[in-house]
């Protein structure tokens, strides 16, 4: 498991790379090791996690009769989404890497996915804390959102620009892959599951 001192490590990294500063790479480990150790970034954000399995849950019960409640099973349907979005992009990511013949940056992408889902994770849990607090600002935290979300493709493609290039298609589809498979699967998952509001 990374220490919080090696995990600060590799934010930094990150954070260079974004600024298009080749130093950011000998702060990652792009190695196998370093590959299977960036899912402790999973570990690491399980109080953002946690914090949007009880907003998600209050907004579920909001659509219920009043008296219904939840236990244990809609927070283990919960956690299987939370996996599958985790992993799902990955693996079509290297699928991608594959068919696209850059199958030796694969591991580099998996290491600056996991690690960048770290701070994005915990800047979503301010989102719903801040709708939880003040529910009046609801209107203001969904712009915020679309903001958030909006740095998050801009990090990638400036980081992946690192990885992979000057090739802005690629780029593109490797920041899509990513990205829009959690989205379209979050909902059908949810809505299997019967863990969706409403």
């Amino acid at each position: 498991m990374p220490t919080l001192k090696e995990v600060e490590i590799y934010l930094n990294g990150l954070w260079l790379l974004f600024r298009q500063d080749a130093k950011g790479f000998s702060f990652l480990d792009f190695s196998d090791r370093g590959a299977m150790r960036s899912f402790w970034a999973v570990f690491f954000a399980l109080p953002t996690t946690m914090l949007s399995f009880l907003w998600w849950r209050s907004m579920y019960l909001k659509g219920m009769p009043d008296g219904v409640d939840v236990g244990a099973l809609f927070f283990f349907r919960l956690g299987l989404v939370e996996i599958a979005n985790w992993i799902v992009p990955l693996v079509l990511a290297g699928l991608l890497c594959w068919m696209l013949g850059i199958g030796s940056r694969f591991l580099a992408i998996v290491v600056v996915s996991n690690w960048l889902a770290l701070p994005v994770s915990y800047a979503y849990a301010l989102l719903i804390l801040a709708m939880i607090l003040v529910p009046s600002l609801s209107g203001l935290v969904a712009i915020l959102s679309y903001g958030l979300a909006l740095t998050l493709i801009i990090a990638l493609f400036r980081i992946l620009r690192m990885l992979i290039g000057d090739h802005s298609l690629t780029i593109a589809t490797v920041v899509m892959v990513l990205l829009v498979p959690t989205m379209i699967l979050s909902e059908l998952l949810e809505r299997y599951l019967d863990v969706y509001p409403g």
